[in-house]
């Protein structure tokens, strides 16, 4: 349900008792979550309004209520930017509107925050660097979730194989993300505290800083780079290359190699994921949008190659033409080694397999004698009165031993007459 400023403002007025709306204007967020206005009271204080548009926003604004209580003064007191603080909340129905005291800056777009002074970049780097260095107690006190690199390469698994599901991603998509998440040097990284929902519209900017940070509904211990995801689809690489430099110099543990990387491919299936809203929630507008940039994503990975996801490259997909075209040649015998009529050779196998002759060959061609390895002849039987008669004359005979035997039967039996 969508909710107009105005309505927002008299939310507020239940969530606050004693304020006083005088003016209202509407507030940039997820659209897809949440509808936000900015209220003026009559004291001339600024006020945020959120209301969730379905049950999962409000339980993440709930989610979100805890992590900003449990972010004591002297957490908040180390940081470099402002924190937003709960003023109060109502419920109507199954859904819980909250009410935040105004903080000192506005959003700005992408594109004004990488064409802005060179000290902005350093502003966002240092901001980067201390959301990710916070104590992850801080975290796991608060019972969100916390996920090792495996574990986490794993969900992003899953998340591929439902949004394949939808029929909906374009083949060589699907097949870039999951090599680069099958690769698992890739996810070798450290898991530390991440806000997990950064983005310019929750980076409040002033005087060329960042005067705070807003949207805490999916904090956790994960992968530092789904933060860099939204600076990485800039594609403002200079500007990339300045907040990285200044993360790094500000963290208190050294970045890994591959961190843009995954950024990138973190970027690339937020558009899967929000397809899969959009058919979770039944709203045909976003799902049509998120095709839309699907099939514009993959013709420019197509045309100019993408930017770098994976550690491995992608393996060259042999073309179907190619695959058929020798299929074909092997199953109808043309393995001869002559050419065709057109020019073309014909394929011949590695290997060749003739079956062994039978006993019998044609006249054309001469028979083989076929010879085994060993011969194995039976031990003759010994002839008595022959071999008397050899004795006597000198000769041998056909069935007896000649000097040259070599048989085992080294022992004769005769039979003794008893006398």
């Amino acid at each position: 349900m969508r909710r107009k400023p105005i309505e927002l403002a008299a939310i507020a007025t239940a969530a606050v008792p004693g304020l006083t709306p005088t003016a209202v204007s509407s507030a940039p967020d997820d659209p897809a979550d949440f509808d936000s206005a900015l209220l003026l009271d009559s004291e001339g204080k600024r006020w945020r309004v959120r209301s969730p548009r379905h049950a999962e926003a409000s339980a993440r604004l709930e989610t979100e209520f805890l992590v900003l209580r449990a972010f004591a003064p002297a957490v908040r007191a180390e940081l470099p930017f402002l924190m937003p603080t709960v003023a109060g909340s109502v419920r109507l129905g199954t859904l819980t509107t909250f009410v935040y005291s105004h903080l000192s800056g506005t959003t700005r777009s992408v594109e004004e925050l990488t064409s802005g002074p060179a000290g902005l970049a350093r502003e966002i780097g240092s901001a980067l660097a201390a959301v990710h260095d916070l104590p992850r107690s801080l975290v796991s006190n608060a019972d969100l979730p916390s996920y090792t690199p495996n574990e986490f390469r794993q969900r992003r698994l899953n998340e591929l194989d439902q949004a394949a599901t939808t029929g909906k991603i374009p083949a060589a998509l699907l097949r870039r993300w999951e090599h680069a998440m099958e690769d698992v040097s890739l996810w070798r990284f450290n898991p530390c505290v991440v806000h997990g929902d950064l983005h310019e519209d929750n980076l409040l900017v002033e005087a060329g800083r960042v005067t705070a940070v807003t949207g805490w509904t999916d904090l956790r211990i994960g992968d530092p780079a789904d933060d860099f995801a939204w600076l990485v689809a800039s594609n403002e690489q200079d500007f990339i290359d300045a907040v990285l430099k200044a993360y790094t110099s500000s963290r208190r543990d050294v970045p890994d190699q591959h961190l843009l990387r995954r950024a990138a491919l973190s970027a690339e299936f937020a558009l899967a994921q929000y397809l899969v809203k959009g058919l979770a929630t039944g709203d045909q507008d976003m799902v049509t949008e998120a095709e839309d940039m699907l099939e514009s994503l993959a013709s420019d990975i197509a045309e100019y190659g993408g930017q770098p996801i994976s550690v491995e490259p992608l393996p060259v997909k042999d073309s179907p033409d190619a695959a058929g075209a020798s299929v074909p040649a092997a199953a109808n015998g043309s393995g001869t080694g002559a050419a065709s009529g057109s020019g073309s050779s014909a394929v011949t196998p590695a290997v060749t397999v003739v079956p062994v002759p039978a006993g019998s060959t044609t006249p054309a061609e001469p028979a083989v004698s076929i010879q085994p390895a060993v011969h194995v002849a039976p031990i003759p039987a010994e002839q008595p009165t022959a071999a008397g008669s050899a004795e006597a004359t000198g000769a041998e005979t056909p069935g007896t031993k000649g000097p040259d035997d070599t048989s085992t039967a080294a022992i004769s039996v005769i039979n003794v007459k008893q006398g």
